[in-house]
């Protein structure tokens, strides 16, 4: 998933790792994120309220200043999301970073792929503003124009098929059964059947000319599946 706006997102990467700032920065860098690094809590603190960034990655082992409380600190003077690293998977380590503000926790070693994933669910979610383009496959989402492009071509969608579509899309890959699309588009207090969601499912199908069902995939006993191409 391609998120766009990322030369306007700033991460500040803090660890007392060289080799793993390095590792984090050069992935980061290269998905087109603006990138801080800091060795040491103070550090930190200072560039976070000179860059005031998006998202901080922060160790909680730093010499010095911990990353309790430099979370503490950060999340007094700015509005960053701030994801916790930590060689440590205990339960009370997780609630102590998340009761001082932390967003989200991560144990160590970690894939980059993780990460990244995470990053992008908490600029979704901090930082809307960021996202109205999201690109998925060959899929374009504009939430600002309330459009939606499949291989460059404007696709017209009226609401409820503009949001079904939109939903696969934001959970491509995952199985998603009839019950949790209706609640998700159709709201909960839908009264009508079930089989609606069927119905519009063909509706988009044609509009991506998924003869096949390739590409929105039925899965049997569940309900769908968007595998974007």
């Amino acid at each position: 998933m391609n998120l766009m706006g990322r030369e306007q997102i700033t991460i500040l990467v803090v660890d007392d790792e060289k080799s793993i700032i390095d590792f984090i920065q050069m992935g980061l860098e290269s998905e087109g994120y603006i990138v801080y690094t800091a060795l040491n809590g103070n550090d930190a603190i200072e560039l976070a309220n000179k860059v005031n960034p998006n998202i901080v990655i922060l160790d909680v082992m730093l010499p010095g200043m911990d990353g309790y409380e430099v979370c503490s600190i950060i999340k007094r003077s700015t509005k960053a999301s701030i994801i916790m690293l930590t060689a440590l998977d205990e339960v009370d380590d997780k609630v102590k970073g998340l009761d001082i503000g932390a967003d989200d926790y991560m144990a160590k070693p970690f894939s980059f792929k993780e990460l990244l994933a995470r990053i992008n669910a908490r600029i979704r979610n901090s930082f809307p503003e960021l996202n109205s383009i999201t690109s998925v496959g060959n899929f374009t989402i504009d939430d600002k124009a309330h459009e939606m492009t499949y291989c460059g071509r404007i696709l017209e969608l009226p609401p409820t098929q503009y949001n079904l579509l939109k939903f696969l899309i934001m959970n491509n890959g995952m199985a998603l059964s009839k019950s949790l699309i209706l609640e998700k588009v159709w709201g909960y207090d839908f009264n009508g059947e079930e089989n609606i969601v069927e119905v519009y499912i063909r509706y988009l199908r044609d509009k991506i000319d998924d003869k096949e069902h390739n590409i929105i995939r039925t899965v049997r006993g569940v309900g769908y599946k968007m595998v974007a191409q």
